[in-house]
């Protein structure tokens, strides 16, 4: 620059410089002046092209500072500026020809002290909360004994070692560790994949979906607990369809991802003790029930028994329930001798009367009469044909007439043979029957004698055998001698047609 200065053009006083070595100069001059630099101010204008690169503005009360940090820089910032922060960006002041502005690259941001690190975390929350990833309603149980968990952590640190200290003395589950780094300027990108790389694992793959994720740090400064305060962390963990318990920093550190977890766990010890069960006091807790049940069994077949024997007791003896059906065929027995002899007596009456209408005479009769009909209707025709028709048809009624004859002597003759059978079933069941076998009818009078007080109050017995009947006049004397023995037909009272003795 010193040379261009020291050769002005001729009749000029000071030198000329083209554009472009202006621009150059002046750049050259402040990245020379200037080199790294660091500034601190708020946050104003922030924006992203589609590029990656980020521009935004770095403003006091007075004066404002350009920024730009390139796509490849990006990632390895620990802060993100956000609008309305107050930061302390580290970079190279330069300048752009093009537009004759200069600006600061940032390679490295930070928040300028806690009070603002506070604001920003307050600003997330905020923010998150409005979304609803707070909300309880989205919060999911946790189960209750996990196969296979996930735990998202620092692989060389105390945290690991405590968490598969704590599970082997509680309840041994299986645990797949996803290394990251937990504090940073990666921390968060490499928690959130952690997160989302669980999530994608298959349901009894090589390496198994685990039932549930806890992410654990130890404690820490706000600073150092930064990168879970993130928004992708906080979004990974709502997006997450495993339940995920925070343990992050002691118990009096409290970060974004707290809030939309599951579950908070003060420790990554406690952590642990939150995930599984002691076995030992699920063994206790089985025999406990395993003993209740017993004792409920027991007391329900016992009282089970008490209420048989009640309903037991209460139900009528066998042999009473079979005394009213007694009773009733006992009378049933009674009355069936009489019904027998009714309906065979009925039956007769109805024999007789149908014998009657069917007897020879009168068909010869009707015969007759026929027969005169037919020949005084035979004497008012004289036609031949005619005669010879009648003659055919007497011939076909003599032929009736006998076959109707015969068929009247078959059925008298069975009907003869069954009114044979019934006399004889009638006998059979006559009392008289059961006389020949040795027994004897005892009368007082007309009324028959069936008890010995009976006997004892009649003045004269008659008792009547097969062969005949004797008088006792004075039962202190001698029986008097048999009587003439008398036929068992002369015995039978006199029957009216169509009647039947009684059986006894």
């Amino acid at each position: 620059m010193s040379d261009l200065l020291d050769d002005p053009a001729p009749g000029q006083n000071a030198p000329e410089f083209s554009v472009t070595e202006i621009s150059g100069e002046v750049k050259r001059t402040l990245e020379g002046t200037f080199g790294r630099i660091r500034v601190r101010g708020e946050v104003g204008r922030v924006f992203k092209a589609r590029s990656g690169h980020l521009y935004y503005d770095i403003k006091d009360d007075r004066s404002v500072l350009a920024c730009t940090t390139w796509k490849g820089q990006v990632s390895k910032l620990a802060v993100v500026p956000e609008e309305g922060l107050e930061v302390v960006v580290t970079g190279r002041l330069t300048a752009f020809g093009g537009q004759s502005k200069y600006n600061m690259n940032v390679e490295e941001v930070a928040v300028a002290g806690q009070g603002a690190l506070m604001a920003l975390l307050e600003k997330r929350k905020a923010q998150l909360q409005a979304e609803g990833l707070f909300a309880p309603e989205r919060k999911k149980p946790l189960p209750y004994l996990p196969q296979i968990i996930g735990v998202v952590t620092s692989p060389s640190g105390a945290v690991i070692r405590d968490i598969l200290h704590r599970l082997r003395d509680r309840f041994p589950r299986k645990v797949l560790v996803w290394p990251v780094a937990v504090q940073g300027s990666t921390c968060a990108a490499e928690v959130a994949r952690a997160i989302d790389g669980f999530n994608a694992f298959s349901p009894g793959g090589a390496l198994p979906r685990p039932d549930l994720i806890i992410v654990a740090r130890g404690g820490g400064s706000i600073e150092d607990l930064w990168g879970f305060n993130e928004e992708i962390v906080a979004r990974a963990v709502a997006a997450s369809a495993i339940p995920l318990i925070s343990a992050v920093g002691h118990e009096t550190d409290t970060t974004l991802i707290d809030y939309v977890s599951d579950l908070r766990a003060p420790t990554p010890t406690a952590a642990a003790e939150h995930a599984v069960p002691v076995r030992l006091d699920l063994l206790a807790h089985v025999s406990g029930l395993g003993a209740r049940m017993a004792q409920a069994s027991s007391r329900a077949v016992q009282q089970r028994r008490q209420r048989l024997g009640d309903l037991a007791r209460a139900l009528p003896r066998p042999d009473s329930l079979l005394d009213s059906p007694r009773q009733r065929l006992d009378r049933l027995a009674d009355r069936l001798p009489k019904a027998l002899i009714a309906g065979v007596q009925n039956r007769k009456l109805t024999l007789s009367d149908r014998a009657a209408s069917l007897r020879p005479a009168t068909l010869r009769s009707l015969v007759a009469r026929r027969t005169d009909r037919l020949a005084h209707l035979s004497a008012r025709l004289n036609i031949r044909p005619i005669e010879q028709d009648r003659a055919r048809k007497a011939q076909a009624l003599n032929v009736l007439s006998n076959r109707l004859s015969a068929a009247q002597a078959s059925r008298l003759s069975r009907q003869s043979e069954r009114l044979a059978a019934t006399g004889r079933q009638l006998d059979i069941l006559s009392y008289r029957a059961t006389l020949e076998r040795g027994y004897a009818v005892v009368r007082a009078g007309d009324r028959l004698v069936t008890s010995t007080a009976a006997a004892g109050a009649a003045t004269s017995l008659s008792i009547e055998f097969a062969d005949g009947t004797i008088t006792v006049a004075d039962k202190t004397q001698a029986a008097a001698p048999p009587a003439k023995p008398k036929s068992t037909s002369a015995a039978k009272p006199p029957k009216s047609p169509g009647e039947q003795g009684s059986l006894f």
